[in-house]
């Protein structure tokens, strides 16, 4: 126990960092209330979304700061853990917590504003054609994006050389969480900001982020080769690297699939409960427009 409870880092840039995001948040929600004293309206389930973005900031640190930091880089499995941790875990509760128009209010620039203090903006027109096509392709291309990074990040040169070198793994990091928030950000809602395809086609990039997580976990857990030798060493006396990183591959396999699958279902619920809708829509359209007769009128009958 003692062994773990030492093992807690002290990065000054991840400090930093949730330091600086957690002021301008609180800044924000300060500007809110000040807004809503005033007469304005507070968003609804804002208390929810606060709670939300801080248990993303909580497992931000946890990834990053707690024991997982340190024995992430002696243990493969560890390391997965912690992958999963800020590609998935975390951006999931940011996004949950729509934290944008907070945080816009909590820096110190001055943004213009169209509408009165603490108002939520109106909404937005449909987006035409064109651009609710370019939206479509941008949401399909960030997809790929993550599911390229979550793949390239466990290839072999750079998954031991963020292990070697400080400026790879930081760039790892951001990455994840970036592109995390990113591709959450085409799943689920965030106020302001709505997903730009339709429930059925969301299901489908989850579906295809499911495969190829699928593949990757299996590649490794069932693979018998030493993959990555960076782990190779005097820690492994118990567990050896190739059993480890068969661990790690059910790590990575199993632990990205209860999200997966809870927003998957959510998904195919709203697409259906929306076909529901459509559907009784349209007959009661049927019901209330006038029948036509069924025999054509002549001029002079009555």
């Amino acid at each position: 126990m003692n062994v773990v409870v030492s093992h807690w880092s002290a990065s000054a840039a991840v400090l930093a960092a949730v330091a600086a995001v957690s002021a301008v948040h609180l800044r924000g929600l300060r500007g809110v209330a000040d807004d809503a004293r005033r007469g304005g309206d507070t968003p609804p389930g804002l208390g929810r979304e606060v709670a939300a973005f801080y248990c993303g900031l909580f497992v931000v640190a946890l990834a990053l700061l707690s024991p997982i930091a340190y024995w992430s880089a002696h243990y493969i499995w560890v390391r997965s853990l912690q992958d999963v941790l800020l590609a998935n875990v975390a951006p999931v509760f940011l996004v949950l917590g729509a934290p944008w128009l907070v945080l816009r209010r909590g820096l110190p620039l001055r943004w213009p504003r169209a509408h009165g203090p603490g108002r939520n903006p109106a909404p937005r027109p449909e987006p035409e054609p064109g651009r609710a096509a370019r939206l479509a392709r941008m949401s399909v291309l960030t997809v790929i994006a993550f599911n390229v990074a979550w793949c390239g990040w466990h290839l072999p040169a750079l998954y031991d050389g963020a292990l070697r070198y400080p400026v790879v793994y930081a760039a790892e990091v951001v990455s994840y969480l970036g592109l995390g928030v990113a591709f959450w950000l085409q799943l689920i809602g965030s106020r302001p900001l709505s997903p730009a395809l339709a429930p059925l086609r969301r299901v489908a990039l989850v579906a295809g982020t499911v495969i190829v997580s699928t593949v990757l976990g299996m590649v490794l857990v069932f693979g018998s080769g030493l993959a990555y030798p960076g782990y190779a060493g005097p820690g492994h006396r118990v567990l050896s690297v190739v059993y480890d990183q068969q661990t790690g591959g059910a790590v990575l396999w199993m632990l990205v699939l209860p999200a997966y699958v809870t927003v998957g279902v959510a998904l195919l619920i709203r697409w259906l409960k929306d076909e529901e809708d459509q559907a009784l829509a349209s007959g009661l359209d049927r019901l209330l427009k006038p029948a036509k007769p069924a025999w054509p009128s002549r001029p002079g009958l009555r």
